[in-house]
């Protein structure tokens, strides 16, 4: 029987485990925490970032940080997407998350050095942080219903002291905080909840930024179809639409053979009257102003003033489906 010997693989290249890799992952946590450092609070430094094709970028965000310098290390892209994802959720604190991560790692490998396994580490941080979470709660944390509304602002503008907009904080610390107050729920146990992604913001070139205001409502950056249609209708019934009010053509590709040429009229005047008959049913069904992600031509708005909506309704256009749910 022939015998076939175990060969060990060859690899090519170094080949670390134990103590140095981990010291080599902390080193790049603590390089990544180094650089945005400087950056922590309201008196932290601005960066001024330039990418590849030359654009400059200054800020102190700690996320926008991370996210132009490129990381290729493995553990230091993990405190890279910490920090989005701190963003995505909170939307502020990106750099003292970075900081604090990083002084973890640091930490717990010096644990390691002195022969603490790393279970035990892990199952000590985790049990330091439901005390420190529990603590919050019962000590320090104070429900937003006990607040005034003065308190509220002094918070928002802490949090935009470090941002650009620092030197119009009064302005927008007041327009956030009514935001936020708006959208506030109670759910069936009585919680309060303040969603904030029922807060939606439209932005709009070619004014000042104190030009800001808050809309009890819903906002679309568009125009009336025609310019002699009412800027305001009350009360309104809008029907959103996800298709054409242009005249119906065939698609590519699809043939009609037909004998006599003036069969050629019919189906032109058939197109049209499939427009017609969605814009009789719109008006049945009693709304008064249309807005539609699609388009809508002269042949529709003049059906739709011989119908009198020259002065009761308003029809837009618009080109973003989302805007309209």
């Amino acid at each position: 029987m022939a015998m076939i010997a175990a060969q060990t693989p060859d690899i090519l290249g170094d080949r670390q485990s134990g103590q140095d890799v981990r010291t080599q992952n902390v080193v790049a946590c603590q390089s990544v925490s180094n650089i945005v450092k400087s950056s922590l609070g309201p008196v932290g430094l601005d960066k001024m970032l330039v990418d590849d094709i030359g654009d400059v970028t200054i800020t102190n965000d700690g996320a926008t940080i991370l996210r132009m310098l490129e990381v290729e290390h493995p553990a230091a892209k993990v405190l890279v997407e910490l920090a989005e994802l701190q963003d995505r959720e909170v939307g502020d604190g990106t750099t003292s998350v970075v900081i604090v991560a990083a002084e973890l790692l640091k930490r717990a490998n010096d644990l390691v050095r002195n022969k603490i396994h790393p279970t035990l580490i892990i199952s000590g941080y985790r049990l330091a942080m439901r005390q420190a979470c529990k603590y919050v709660d019962e000590k320090l944390a104070v429900k937003v219903e006990k607040l005034g509304k003065d308190s509220l602002i002094n918070c928002s503008k802490t949090s935009m002291s470090s941002k650009l907009i620092a030197g119009d904080c009064d302005f927008f610390a007041s327009l956030v905080v009514d935001a936020v107050q708006a959208v506030k729920t109670t759910n069936a146990r009585g919680e309060v909840k303040y969603p904030i992604k029922g807060i939606n913001i439209l932005k709009a070139h070619g004014k000042s930024a104190r030009d800001s205001y808050l809309l009890n409502g819903y906002a679309l950056n568009t125009g009336r179809a025609a310019q002699g249609m009412p800027m305001r209708v009350a009360p309104a019934r809008i029907a959103c639409l996800d298709f054409n009010l242009q005249k119906t053509k065939m698609q590519m590709g699809v043939q009609v053979l037909v004998s006599d040429p003036r069969e050629l009229e019919k189906i032109r005047q058939r197109e049209a009257d499939i427009t017609k008959e969605r814009i009789e049913k719109l008006l049945k069904a009693g709304a008064n102003v249309i807005l539609t992600t699609k388009g809508i031509d002269d042949m529709a708005l003049k059906a739709l003033f011989r119908r009198g909506w020259s002065n009761c309704c308003e029809a837009c256009q618009e080109r973003g489906p989302a805007s309209c749910c």
